[in-house]
């Protein structure tokens, strides 16, 4: 028998999901800071394991699926490595098209939830280097998840006003900033490619294997447009 999902908190939740909450052998958080506390509580009380995991980009979502099925048994990680071996001519096909056109590329992020360090995978999947990245409502966990992801040299950030996110983008200059609604026009008059990584606002799914593909598209249309040759920039 395969892994089943006999609750989803919150996501598409019903009742009858709620009340199987006691009962899975292995908790999945993929928002580690809004589920987190559940999952703790969880292991706290009735001893069901717990693990976080990532889904953004092919090398995090092969390694995640492995972290996952060896909480199991055998079969399962035979399963897993036949599942991995079926995607992944899909997922090399788009590194293959996508990554030449954005090899080198330096993104600088500053977006809500786990993305400031879960999307970093799937960026570099892509050939780009994520040169900055933080959080506004972090605790000190997620700084210590954050840092062995990034390269020596990135920056991390914590709850910075606008006008230091617009300081940190003149120093670093970013051929892309990832963020969220707030800051969009911002950089737009800055003259630097954005998206707006709450995917599902604009675009997306950006995690999952059917993400990835729509990720890929989505950060080539932001950097590679020609308009943003057409923006000049009025300094202050």
């Amino acid at each position: 028998m395969g892994l089943r999902v006999i609750s989803q908190i919150p996501g598409d939740c019903t009742l009858n999901e709620l009340t199987n909450i006691i009962r899975p052998k292995l908790i999945l958080v993929h928002c580690y800071r809004s589920t987190n506390y559940i999952a703790k509580y969880l292991e706290e009380n009735f001893g069901i394991p717990w693990m976080e995991y990532n889904f953004f980009g092919p090398t995090k979502i092969y390694e995640s699926m492995r972290k996952i099925a060896k909480r199991f048994d055998e079969k399962i990680m035979e399963q897993t490595e036949k599942v991995i071996e079926k995607y992944k001519p899909k997922m090399d096909s788009i590194i293959e098209y996508y990554r030449p056109r954005l090899e080198g590329k330096k993104v600088m992020l500053y977006v809500g939830g786990l993305r400031p360090r879960h999307i970093v995978g799937a960026y570099e999947d892509l050939g780009m280097v994520v040169v900055a990245t933080g959080y506004e409502f972090a605790h000190r966990d997620d700084y210590e998840r954050t840092y062995p992801e990034l390269s020596k040299n990135a920056l991390i950030y914590d709850d910075p006003p606008h006008y230091e996110l617009e300081k940190f983008a003149d120093a670093l200059k970013p051929d892309l900033i990832g963020s969220g609604i707030k800051e969009k026009y911002v950089y737009h008059k800055m003259g630097i490619p954005f998206r707006q990584m709450h995917s599902w606002d604009y675009s997306g799914p950006y995690h999952g294997i059917d993400g990835f593909p729509v990720f890929a598209r989505d950060m080539d249309m932001a950097i590679n447009n020609p308009s943003w040759k057409l923006i000049r920039r009025k300094e202050r």
